[in-house]
């Protein structure tokens, strides 16, 4: 049986009065890749980004429940935000590297977690290789970030999670602003990280979704409807809801 490395419980989140996710329930379990799914609008982002504490910020957010990371809720309020971060890494969207060189831009995350300045060059060459990227920047670590391919900074922004060597990756929607060729690099590169970590991804791409998750949530406005192997909830789901959603007759 799977060990479980996060999990939601009872999960309620409230902007002002839009109730946005509703009783969510669901165990991720370690090392594996967890896709959420779902049309537009549903919840999949808000979720995710609950994960780490994002938003906190927010003035009008209201969560009720709790989620847990090896057994121990993320909201108490003895938890430090910025030690749990350290633990729960985030991948937007869209690349977006520091205006600084492709080694600051991973130095800077090691020096601001104090991390031993002797450690700092291997750690930055493990993530660098890790994340698929050392070998087409290993002599330009100068270069400045910005100057790299969209799908070179994208694997950059991973890099740039997995050298504080987290636990949990999230990842929303990664491959949305690539093109095939480095989205399919970002998917052997999901593929890769799983042994060492456990990865949520929100994607609208099912075949993506199909290639590289061991397990799908499929959510519908704001409520959690299936969450199986990808194998069932692509070739046998239980609800007719998400049948309809995965053969594509709405989202």
């Amino acid at each position: 049986m799977d060990k479980i490395k996060l999990s939601a419980h009872r999960l309620n989140l409230h902007f002002g009065k839009k109730h946005v996710l509703k009783n969510i329930h669901i165990d991720f379990p370690n090392n594996k890749v967890t896709s959420l799914i779902g049309p537009s609008g549903c919840g999949k982002s808000t979720l995710l980004r609950s994960f780490n504490r994002m938003h906190d910020l927010s003035p009008d957010v209201k969560i009720e429940g709790d989620i847990q990371l090896d057994g121990n809720n993320i909201y108490d309020k003895k938890v430090s935000v910025t030690a749990m971060r350290k633990r729960i890494g985030m991948v937007f969207q869209k690349p977006n590297p520091l205006p600084k060189s492709i080694y600051e831009n991973l130095s800077y995350a090691l020096k601001l977690h104090a991390f031993p300045k002797n450690e700092i060059p291997g750690l930055i060459e493990m993530a660098l290789k890790e994340s698929y990227l050392w070998d087409e920047v290993k002599d330009e670590l100068k270069k400045p970030a910005v100057k790299l391919s969209g799908g070179q900074q994208q694997r950059l922004c991973i890099a740039r999670t997995v050298v504080l060597r987290p636990e949990v990756i999230l990842m929303d929607e990664p491959c949305s602003a690539l093109d095939p060729i480095s989205s399919h690099k970002i998917e052997e590169l999901i593929m890769s990280l799983k042994s060492n970590y456990t990865i949520v991804i929100v994607t609208h791409n099912m075949q993506q979704a199909q290639r590289i998750s061991d397990k799908v949530a499929f959510m519908y406005l704001g409520e959690l409807v299936e969450f199986d192997s990808s194998e069932n909830i692509f070739k046998d789901p239980q609800k007719e809801l998400t049948r309809n959603y995965v053969n594509g007759h709405f989202g």
